[in-house]
């Protein structure tokens, strides 16, 4: 695999470790689509999180703006999800600082653990490990925002996105592959309801 995983490499590990799957699937929004992505079990081993981690600091450091502020550069994942590559490209990078927010009750927002505080002016890059609907960076971004941080871009393994996915305007998004899945409204709507094939509910 190159220093910078291309999009066919990065394909090929998701599908060899059972991260990329084929069929007919069900997202919690209602979503019906014909393919599944869960890059954390590409991330259980470490020769495949490290390339993906240090492939997508690689995009980072390419931007002079970014590069200039990695000493006091924090990496703040929105879910613990994407901690695995938040911290593989805090490694990479050698930045400040890891951090991330959690929702305690699903109705709930976003918050910091107790104690961890932003300061006014601080860079933040937002990592995941998927880019789909974008609502819980989106989520992130305003809560960082709120406490005076400054978001200077988003970095992703996956990009993935739904005819619902949130528009975050100018600010810079990296990504190492973007995948084109179809998405159906509900299965009224569904290609795959029609044809019959077996549908799975996914989690997330």
């Amino acid at each position: 695999m190159h220093l910078l995983p291309t999009p066919e490499e990065v394909v090929r590990v998701l599908r060899e470790t059972g991260a990329l799957r084929d069929g007919h699937f069900e997202y919690p929004s209602g979503l019906h689509s014909n393919e599944y992505l869960q890059v954390p079990l590409a991330m259980r081993y470490y020769q495949h999180a490290r390339a993906l981690s240090v492939g997508l600091s690689r995009l980072l450091r390419a931007n002079p703006e970014i590069r200039a502020m990695i000493p006091e550069l924090s990496i703040v994942a929105p879910a613990t999800g994407g901690l695995p590559v938040a911290y593989g490209v805090c490694e990479a990078l050698r930045a400040k600082q890891v951090y991330w927010a959690e929702h305690e009750e699903e109705n709930e927002p976003m918050r910091f653990r107790q104690f961890l505080e932003q300061h006014p002016g601080e860079q933040v890059v937002l990592v995941d490990d998927i880019l789909r609907s974008g609502s819980k960076l989106a989520e992130m971004k305003t809560l960082l925002e709120s406490r005076g941080a400054t978001v200077a871009g988003l970095a992703v393994v996956i990009y993935q996105p739904t005819p619902n996915t949130r528009s975050f305007g100018s600010l810079p998004l990296y990504y190492l592959a973007k995948l084109e899945a179809s998405y159906y409204a509900d299965a009224g709507h569904c290609d795959l309801c029609r044809r019959g094939v077996k549908l799975e509910k996914v989690w997330v």
